[in-house]
């Protein structure tokens, strides 16, 4: 736990900002507006919070939106489970299709999305989406569950890995030299270098049984890097904190479900964390990983 109080203040306090929520998911931060967007799944509904104004509904139906992130350009990058697709979506309102089928086959559920520097858009394809509650029941064409790239000039997808049970949560390294993906139906996180010209190569077993003993409770879900390259991962408890050699740092508790957080504030330096029925804060003593629109 030492290492733990390198991260955050030793008694820290967790605050809760907004509740009500059928389950949250998908949260991003907004540094020039000063708000965050996050999912409610169920609810169908995309939400804004801002300390000013607290709770907006921004967008509802919202297709189930799950996954979110900005590209470098500010465009609004979105998984949707129920239409199975991956949206960008621009400033001034227009919406386009990015991702949705795979060699004529439609895709799950994009669930979580990451954008690297040079461009490349990974996300995970799951099942969740085909599910109620979490989505809409219905048949899957893909027999596999995949992780994907879209190419940052060309646009076209490329499937990278197709050996997931349930691909999750993902998140780049400072460096963006590994890709971590975790996999919340077998518990682990597994790890892969990626090569200078956006695939992927070398994937391994990075850190195994997210969870408390034999008790499996809530799966691996949202992941995200801080600036000296610590992982950050909703898992069973709280966020697990896991250190780039694989160390177990220690253990973020929190009194409901985790199922995602980044990076926002000022500085970079809160976790916002959709928990369940709720949206929770950190601040921490260090900074998130900053990708592109971070900057």
């Amino acid at each position: 736990m030492k290492k733990l109080y390198s991260l955050i203040e030793r008694g820290y306090k967790i605050e809760k900002i907004a509740t009500g929520f059928g389950f949250t998911e998908g949260p991003v931060w907004n540094k020039e507006k000063e708000f965050l967007l996050f999912s409610d799944i169920p609810g169908n509904a995309r939400i804004k919070w801002s300390e000013k104004n607290k709770i907006e509904e921004v967008m509802k139906p919202s297709n189930k939106c799950n996954g979110m992130t900005y590209d470098k350009d500010g465009n609004l990058i979105v998984c949707e489970h129920a239409t199975s697709t991956v949206v960008k979506e621009y400033p001034d309102g227009r919406r386009q299709t990015i991702a949705s089928y795979y060699e004529g086959k439609e895709l799950n559920s994009p669930n979580d999305v990451i954008v690297a520097k040079e461009g490349s858009i990974y996300f995970t394809d799951p099942t969740y989406g085909r599910m109620a509650g979490s989505g809409f029941e219905r048949k899957k064409e893909l027999d596999y569950q995949g992780v994907y790239r879209i190419h940052p000039e060309s646009g076209k997808l490329e499937l990278l890995v197709n050996d997931f049970k349930q691909p999750n949560g993902l998140c780049l390294s400072p460096d963006e030299k590994v890709l971590y993906v975790d996999d919340s139906r077998l518990y682990h996180i597994r790890a892969f270098d990626v090569k200078s010209g956006g695939s992927i190569i070398n994937g391994r077993i990075f850190f195994d049984n997210i969870c408390s003993g034999d008790t499996k409770g809530s799966s691996p879900d949202g992941m995200k890097c801080d600036e000296f390259g610590n992982i950050y991962v909703a898992g069973h408890g709280g966020i697990w904190v896991i250190g780039p050699q694989a160390e177990h740092i220690g253990l973020i508790e929190l009194p409901e479900v985790v199922s995602n957080l980044n990076w926002g504030g000022k500085n970079w330096d809160i976790l916002y964390i959709t928990a369940s029925t709720s949206i929770y804060r950190l601040k921490m003593k260090i900074k998130g990983n900053k990708l592109n629109y971070m900057n």
